[in-house]
């Protein structure tokens, strides 16, 4: 269940920090409306480097769809293996 608070509870701002762990973010609403999330750091990290793989991978299909694709045989040549 998620874990959701006035941002006004930020008075108090080590109990709302306390409530936050990895997976376990604490939403905050602004005048009764979703406005804030504070989440893990090291779960931050992860979410943009998962947010620069699915940039890349858009990037490649593009690619891929405007140039073609290549063969298996032809990857493997490129990358030297």
């Amino acid at each position: 269940m998620p874990n959701i608070r006035p941002v006004s509870d930020l008075r108090n701002y080590n109990a709302v920090l306390n409530e936050v762990s990895y997976g376990n973010p604490v939403y905050l609403t602004k005048n009764g409306r979703g406005d804030y999330a504070i989440v893990n750091m090291r779960e931050l990290d992860e979410l943009r480097a998962l947010k620069g793989l699915y940039g890349a991978l858009e990037k490649g299909e593009a690619s891929a769809r405007e140039k073609g694709w290549i063969s298996y045989e032809d990857a493997r040549k490129a990358l030297g293996v």
